[in-house]
């Protein structure tokens, strides 16, 4: 996502409202409607974007929404389906998410996932309890109607995971149990009548063996959907949707390097041209050879219109001596902005601000997960409307409009990269030479990660040089030095993390390599730490 923060003014009067508002810059809801819709209604379940990922991959338009969103909205966006997330809540308890009685009778197809299916029978006269035994984790299915359209291609049984206190003691009038386990008597059931269906595991998370084909299910054989929603259609719309927004108008795009502001660059560059004026900062915070690697796509490969902003002497001298996480945050991206602005400053006639936003931001500022990434505030002088081509796609999706856009392989499947870079994996007061440590190490484990076929396995990998010192040996001399820490984790939700377990023989090269190759390091270690108890990041 890279660190450029930016506020504009749009036709909404504050970004907040512009957040709120659903408002995409260049392709509006009514372009995107021509494909068929479902929507998940969010009751505040951990999975929701999982859920909206799973139908996406049937090549199904999907989009999230709070449970609060008024019935007569969903009525209006006419979806083909509506599916209803878990949540922490309890359905049967006054003042916990719910919704009206008439979601289930406007004749579309609904479905609920764990509290969803619990809220659904409690609403249409079932009744949920808590659960002598809470389920959590896996969880073997049994099959009672294997006829069941949604259970079509499921064995008789599978594993499932399951995450619930509270179950569904008595199914709703009209229903019939179509799967169980030991200690769940209602895994699943249906009226097939009204195209109702509840579940009360989690079939959007990996662990449920056959979960994706229950959702493929319910959104191609109950929903009746035909699975129109492609990327290569995608850039077509967009390129077009590009130009008719622009016109004869200039576009100024701050290009990090990193996927998604890469992959609108990339667009734009394919709609408009020479128009698109981007402006690349080298805060000096970069993996090793990533300047590199922009200047030589976008300005030698693609023609692109490139500004190229050395800035690693005013960030350095910007963080001497800053050694609280907090504060070195807020400097890499307050300074960010005032080269972007002075950059911007320097440049005639520009009218639109492009800009990598995804779906899963939107959310995320709508939750109060995280302050929007890119809303940070640009000075009151500065006046663009915004261009935003990516901003309906989550992360998977962004990565597949790259590859349809021809950008090189390992910078569209490039690793999740912090906005202040390799400033939070120097902890503590950034020096130049330990930041150059942390550079080049990372350097050597990316590179043996790929020799070794780990590249695309693990989610995320990296080196961390703490600024204490230890004594070593090095040239049979006392080297007191600094370690380095390798940190490897895979995840599929990010919520959590998983330790990833190396081979030894691999470990033992790379820290020969880093120990011998890297000035200043005199010790390799491995963290062991999952998330939580740690955080994926050190700082």
């Amino acid at each position: 996502m890279g660190i450029f923060v930016a506020l504009v003014k749009t036709e909404t009067p504050n970004y907040n409202e512009y957040i709120k508002s659903g408002y995409h810059a260049v392709l509006n809801r009514r372009t995107i409607l021509k494909n068929e819709l479902v929507i998940v209604l969010d009751f505040g379940g951990q999975y929701n974007q999982l859920v909206a990922r799973r139908v996406r991959e049937c090549n199904v338009y999907c989009e999230i929404y709070s449970y609060k969103t008024p019935l007569e909205k969903i009525k209006e966006m006419n979806p083909k389906g509506i599916i209803l997330t878990g949540g922490p809540n309890s359905c049967y308890l006054e003042d916990s998410p719910t919704y009206s009685k008439e979601l289930f009778e406007l004749g579309i197809p609904v479905l609920g996932l764990c509290y969803g299916a619990q809220l659904m029978q409690h609403v249409l006269g079932g009744k949920v309890e808590r659960a002598d035994v809470r389920e959590y984790g896996k969880s073997i299915l049994l099959v009672d109607q294997p006829q069941s359209k949604i259970l079509k291609g499921v064995p008789e049984t599978s594993t499932v995971w399951m995450s619930h206190f509270d179950y569904i003691s008595k199914i709703a009038p009209g229903f019939e149990i179509t799967t169980h386990t030991k200690d769940c008597p209602v895994a699943s059931c249906e009226d097939k009548e009204k195209d109702l269906y509840a579940i009360q595991f989690h079939p959007e998370v990996l662990h449920s063996e056959y979960g994706k084909t229950m959702l493929s299910n319910f959104v191609l054989d109950v929903c009746n959907c035909a699975g129109d929603w492609r990327m290569d259609s995608f850039v077509e719309e967009q390129i077009k949707a590009i130009k008719e927004k622009v016109g004869d108008g200039k576009v100024l795009c701050a290009l990090s390097g990193g996927v998604d502001s890469s992959v609108v660059a990339a667009l734009l560059i394919k709609a408009i041209g020479q128009q698109l004026v981007c402006v690349h900062v080298n805060h000096g915070l970069l993996r090793k050879g990533e300047p590199e690697q922009v200047i030589e796509v976008f300005r030698n490969q693609m023609n692109a219109n490139l500004v190229y902003v050395d800035a690693t002497d005013r960030f350095l001298d910007k963080l001497a001596g800053v050694d609280d996480p907090e504060k070195k945050r807020k400097i890499i991206g307050g300074e960010f902005i005032e080269v972007f602005a002075e950059e911007a400053r320097k440049l005639d006639g520009i009218e639109f601000l492009a800009q990598g936003t995804i779906w899963p931001d939107i959310l995320e500022s709508e939750e109060g997960i995280k302050a929007h990434h890119n809303a940070g505030g640009l000075p009151e002088d500065m006046d663009f409307e915004l261009v935003e081509p990516v901003r309906i796609l989550f992360k998977d999706e962004v990565r597949v409009v790259g590859d349809e856009l021809g950008l090189p392989h390992d910078m569209v499947y490039r690793q999740p990269f912090p906005g202040p870079g390799l400033g939070v994996r120097c902890p503590g007061a950034i020096t130049r030479d330990r930041l150059e440590a942390v550079r080049e190490s990372d350097a050597i484990l990316r590179e043996e990660f790929d020799k070794n076929g780990l590249a695309g396995k693990i989610w995320q990998y990296f080196t961390v040089v703490p600024e204490f010192r230890s004594t070593g040996i090095k040239n049979g001399k006392r080297a007191f030095e600094w370690c380095c820490i390798v940190r490897a984790v895979c995840t599929t939700d990010v919520m959590t993390a998983t330790v990833a377990e190396l081979p030894h023989e691999l470990m033992v090269h790379i820290t020969d390599r880093i120990t011998h190759e890297v000035a200043g390091i005199n010790r390799v270690l491995y963290d062991f730490t999952p998330k939580p108890t740690g955080t994926v990041e050190f700082e």
